[in-house]
């Protein structure tokens, strides 16, 4: 049988007759096994190794993962389309991480984008079959709210490790997140320091962890400093968000905004922007995640997520499982047990935060948010 050139395809009975040792031990060398009490020489690996590469061979990576083998493949799974130009900024760091830890770990990838089934989701099972075995392990990327595929992958002895956590009832699943709780309590904690009393939180209106972990910053943080937290002021979802909800919320006090995601900051500041109100001199901004570009003279103050330092972990991680390292069950310094890692987020202080605004001569003073 020959390739696509024309040239010899060379199998493993090639090589065994080559380097006179049997098929067995050239399987065993080549897919890094050894049976019990099967030891291969050194010598013996370098005879076949070089047989092989004498013999241009060429071997088959999705046979030899089918057949129990690793063949130094990771997967990269992604739930959302990560190339377009409104999320390319946002996914770009995870998969730099992802790939300069491949490299440095000595795996190549393979990028698993999948067609959208009818209901316009990613799916990792088409056909009732798990494409994702290609590789030895993959990395997951993205949002997804219906969780049955990760219950199902969970059940599967295949290893994987998602970027950012995920809770599955019942299940262990490997992932490494970013701590959103405690830098969201910090900047409300900054805003008060600042003078600030009515804080309004714009959210998504999702219920993904991440989402959970920064709404419990902001409520701890309101409690811990006294703040009112006057359910008006927290509007989710936000992004449909009306110059009438600005004026109301205003109209309840609110000198501070926390935006939980890039399309709300975006819509608030058009619409701050459309009546002529400024940060920090009319109101204090903070994002709660990295914000894309927006302007060159916008440097929004809010978290930085280490984007890079998550993808690059994760693939540490899923090597780890990979290796059955030892680490993989024990607590490291930071609690984590091996399958859960969860990284500190910086607040940037930015430009878009200050004190709250003097009442203009002659203006009434803003109401207090009142008690519910």
């Amino acid at each position: 049988m020959a390739d696509d050139r024309g040239t010899p395809r060379r199998r493993q009975s090639d090589i065994a007759r080559a380097a006179g040792v049997s098929q067995a031990t050239v399987s065993m060398v080549l897919n890094g096994r050894t049976g019990r009490g099967a030891a291969i020489r050194p010598e013996t690996r370098e005879r076949v190794l070089a047989a092989a590469a004498e013999l241009g061979y060429a071997g088959n990576p999705a046979a030899r993962s089918l057949a129990g083998g690793r063949n130094r493949l990771l997967g990269v799974f992604t739930f959302e389309s990560v190339f377009p130009a409104e999320s390319a900024d946002f996914y770009h760091p995870f998969l730099v991480g992802v790939e300069r830890a491949a490299e440095a770990e000595g795996y190549d990838l393979i990028l698993f984008t999948s067609a959208a089934g009818p209901d316009g989701r990613r799916r990792i099972y088409r056909d009732n079959f798990n494409r994702l075995r290609m590789a030895d392990g993959c990395v997951l990327l993205g949002y997804e709210r219906d969780r049955s595929e990760l219950d199902r992958l969970a059940g599967e002895d295949f290893p994987f490790v998602v970027i950012g956590r995920r809770d599955v009832p019942g299940r262990d699943v490997a992932y490494v997140a970013a701590d959103y709780t405690t830098p969201t309590a910090e900047a409300v904690g900054r805003l008060a320091a600042l003078g600030h009393r009515a804080i309004a939180y714009l959210g998504s209106g999702l219920d993904a962890e991440h989402v959970l972990d920064r709404e419990e910053g902001y409520r701890q943080a309101l409690a811990a400093h006294g703040l009112d937290p006057d359910p008006r002021l927290y509007v989710s979802p936000a992004r449909s968000l009306r110059v009438d909800d600005l004026h109301g919320l205003r109209a309840l006090g609110a000198t501070a905004f926390l935006t939980e995601d890039d399309s709300i900051l975006r819509r608030l500041l058009e619409l701050t922007s459309s009546v002529g109100l400024h940060a920090p001199d009319d109101f204090s901004l903070v994002t709660l995640v990295d914000p894309s570009p927006l302007r060159p003279d916008a440097d929004v103050s809010g978290l930085r997520v280490p984007r890079l330092e998550m993808g690059a972990a994760a693939v540490r991680m899923l090597g780890a499982m990979l290796s059955d390292s030892p680490e993989m069950g024990a607590a490291g310094a930071d609690g984590a047990d091996g399958r859960r890692l969860v990284l500190p987020c910086d607040l940037a202080a930015g430009t878009t935060t200050g004190p709250p605004p003097s009442p203009r001569p002659g203006s009434p003073p803003s109401p207090r948010p009142s008690r519910q």
